[in-house]
C-alpha cells in the first residue's frame, strides 16, 4: 500500500465490487491505471481482491465494507473515501439485487432493502460525488442498469421499476452535465453469468434457459469502453439491444405478455 493520504492516481469507487460485473469493471481501472475504494459487503473478499489487484497492477486499492441497502451505508462509504484522502473521479454504481416471483406473495421487507441499494443509493452517491467533479470539470460515472429497464416486467416487478429508474436518472443527468467535462453512462446489461442470478433466483425462468446470456467479463468491457468514451447509454449484445429497443414499436400488451412469458419458470 502506498501512503493513504498522497493520491498519486485518478481514483475510481467501485460499489458491488466483490464479483460480478462489479468484479470485472475494477480490474479494467485497475489495469488503466486508477486507485480503487472497492465497496460491498464483505471486508474478507474486498480485502483479498484489493491484494490481487494492488500486487497485479500497481495500484492502490482500499476495501470500504458498507451495506448500502441501509440507510447509513451512503455516508460510511463518502466518509471513508474522504478518510482516506481520496476523492471519486470515477463513481461506478454497480451494486444491486432482484428478487423474482409475483408480487402479492414475496417479501416486503426484502423488497424495501432492493429499492434502498438500486434506486435510493444510487442516487444519493451520485449527488454526494457530481457536484466535487463539476468543479474540477471531470469524471464519470457509470450506473449499472438492466435491459429490464426498457418495460415492465411482471415477476420481477419491483426490479424492473428500479431499473427503469435508473436508466431515466442516468440519461437525465448525461443530458445536465454535457460540456462540462463530467459524464454519466447507463449500462444495460441483459441476462448476464454472475451472482444476481443466484440472488434473484430467475434461473429456472425462460429468460435464463432459453435466451442467450453473456459472460459478466464480456459487459464489462463493453460498459467500460462506453463510459471511457463518454456515451449516454450501453446495451450489450445485439440479441439484447434488439429487445431492448424493438419493445418501443411493440404494442404495451403484447410486451407485458411477452416478459411474463420470458420471466415464467421453465418447463
Amino acid at each position: 500500500m502506498t501512503d493513504p493520504l498522497v493520491p498519486t492516481r485518478p481514483c475510481a469507487v467501485v460499489t458491488g465490487a466483490s464479483g460480478g460485473i462489479g468484479l470485472d469493471l475494477a480490474r479494467l481501472l485497475a489495469a488503466d491505471g486508477h486507485d480503487l475504494v472497492l465497496v460491498a459487503r464483505s471486508a474478507g473478499k474486498l480485502e483479498e481482491i484489493g491484494r490481487e489487484l494492488s500486487g497485479r497492477f500497481k495500484v492502490r486499492c482500499e476495501a470500504l465494507p458498507a451495506d448500502l441497502s441501509r440507510l447509513e451505508g451512503v455516508d460510511a462509504v463518502v466518509a471513508g473515501v474522504a478518510a482516506k484522502g481520496l476523492q471519486a473521479d470515477v463513481l461506478v454504481n454497480n451494486a444491486g439485487f432482484g428478487q423474482s416471483g409475483e408480487f402479492a406473495r414475496t417479501d416486503l421487507a426484502r423488497e424495501l432493502e432492493m429499492i434502498q441499494l438500486n434506486v435510493v443509493a444510487l442516487t444519493a452517491l451520485t449527488k454526494r460525488v457530481l457536484p466535487g467533479m463539476l468543479e474540477r470539470k471531470r469524471g464519470r460515472i457509470l450506473n449499472v442498469a438492466s435491459t429490464a429497464a426498457f418495460q415492465p416486467a411482471p415477476l420481477l416487478s419491483v426490479y424492473a421499476a428500479t431499473k427503469a429508474y435508473v436508466l431515466s436518472f442516468s440519461e437525465a443527468l448525461s443530458a445536465e452535465v454535457a460540456g462540462t467535462g463530467v459524464t454519466v453512462t447507463a449500462l444495460c446489461p441483459g441476462p448476464t453469468v454472475t451472482g444476481f442470478a443466484a440472488a434473484a433466483d430467475p434461473t429456472e425462468s425462460a429468460l435464463f434457459k432459453k435466451m442467450p446470456t453473456m459472460r459478466s467479463e464480456e459487459v464489462a468491457r463493453q460498459g467500460y469502453r462506453a463510459l471511457l468514451a463518454g456515451r449516454r447509454l450501453i446495451v450489450p449484445g445485439l440479441f439484447n439491444k434488439l429487445g431492448a429497443f424493438g419493445v418501443r414499436f411493440t404494442p404495451r400488451g403484447w410486451v407485458l405478455k411477452l416478459a411474463r412469458s420470458l420471466q415464467a419458470r421453465s418447463k
